[in-house]
């Protein structure tokens, strides 16, 4: 009787102590996004936010000073001679707005598709100032968005969807393949992922949705760039990391790239350190260079496409030290494996009961630790993939 409690309470011990394992990872995750997201998003406020009065003479002088004044570290408010002027630098994104002040019509002039909640801080902020001269405030749209993509922001929801499937496709190969396939095989199929990924997606952020409402074509290659470089990091990084790969994409691609990239809020409204991520993080690559396609085609797009050039080369580079990394491995592991091989005799369902006894002990019990280490890697494999996909 105790027999039978014994051997029942020491499985249902070792199945417990292997969920509260896996269940590291959620805590981690969620641990992580509170951090990322609330830390990026929860309190945006401006910091030194370019904001121009046009106008000349001591009047619009006096006002912009005062404009300062008022909004102190928040803003860098300086004066143009012209509208055309500002006109020019909201289409070179050099500012995030300009006021034009008028005794009977002041005008404020925005980019929306350059940030809507940037335009919305703007008007915000400039808006009690026309307030107070008596007059309503007229806004002028000098980059608007298309009609079917109302907020700007269906670049930045494609970037999402992107880096899902890119990570998850990263843990995929990586999980299933690792010690069965060469690297090389491995890479080549992740480029082949990372292609049908942009391509669908692409698809449905395009034509079906809108949300790309031109240069569909640049974007989508850019896409197969980016998916392309977040699985080789994944691939690579699994030889090193195993099952706490998840945590390590999760933690790059989404916690750091999404509130880092700029598709909620710019730069000039984020914490310091995510203001700094921006300038060299592969999803605001992606996302700037997207933006700049479809609302601002005279801007260029060099050094975007050189932020996700460079990422990619890390990610080949990963994957290549990871490589040499599993040879050496498996050259330790050979000569092993050659001591403890079975004799090549028939065993399982097929062989004789003379032939079965005839098997060493060892080499019988060596097949079955095997089959069971064979089915429990199987076993970890699909639960890491559950994993990435739930993450």
């Amino acid at each position: 009787m105790s027999t039978h409690a014994t051997t029942g309470v020491a499985p249902a011990r070792a199945v417990v102590r292997h969920v509260v394992s896996h269940l590291v990872v959620p805590v981690l995750l969620a641990t992580g996004m509170a951090l990322a997201y609330l830390g990026a998003f929860h309190q945006p406020e401006p910091h030194a936010l370019r904001i121009d009065v046009v106008g000349s003479g001591p009047q619009v002088a006096t006002l912009a000073q005062g404009l300062q004044n008022k909004f102190g570290d928040a803003a860098a408010v300086r004066t143009v001679a012209t509208a055309d002027q500002a006109r020019d630098e909201l289409r070179r994104l050099e500012i995030a707005g300009a006021y034009l002040p008028d005794p009977t019509s002041p005008t404020l002039m925005l980019a929306t598709a350059g940030s809507d909640t940037t335009a919305v801080t703007v008007q915000r902020m400039l808006g009690p100032v026309a307030l107070a001269s008596g007059q309503p405030l007229r806004v002028e749209d000098v980059v608007p968005t298309d009609a079917t993509d109302p907020t700007g922001q269906g670049a930045f929801f494609y970037l999402v969807a992107l880096s899902v499937g890119g990570y998850s496709a990263a843990i995929a190969i990586g999980a299933a393949s690792a010690g069965r396939l060469r690297m090389r095989l491995r890479v080549a199929l992740g480029i082949g992922a990372a292609a049908v990924i942009a391509a669908v997606t692409t698809v449905v952020a395009g034509p079906l949705y809108g949300a790309l409402p031109s240069s569909g074509w640049a974007i989508g290659a850019l896409a197969w760039l980016y998916v392309g470089a977040v699985v080789f990091i994944g691939i690579g990084l699994h030889t090193f990391l195993g099952r706490w790969t998840t945590l390590a994409l999760v933690s790059m691609f989404v916690m750091l790239n999404f509130t880092s990239a700029g598709g909620v809020f710019t730069p000039a409204l984020q914490p310091g350190f995510f203001a700094s991520l921006h300038s060299f993080w592969i999803g605001s690559g992606l996302l700037e260079a997207s933006r700049r396609l479809l609302y601002f085609p005279e801007l260029g797009i060099g050094r975007e496409v050189l932020v996700l050039v460079l990422w990619a080369l890390a990610g080949l580079g990963l994957t290549a030290v990871a490589a040499l990394v599993e040879g050496r491995r498996r050259d330790r592991t050979a000569p092993a494996q050659g001591r403890h091989e079975a004799p090549d005799t028939p065993t399982g369902a097929d062989a004789t009961p003379a032939t079965r006894a005839d098997v060493p002990a060892g080499a019988q019990a060596g097949t079955q630790a095997g089959t069971q280490a064979g089915t429990q890697a199987g076993e970890e494999i699909e639960e890491e993939i559950e994993e990435s996909v739930v993450a």
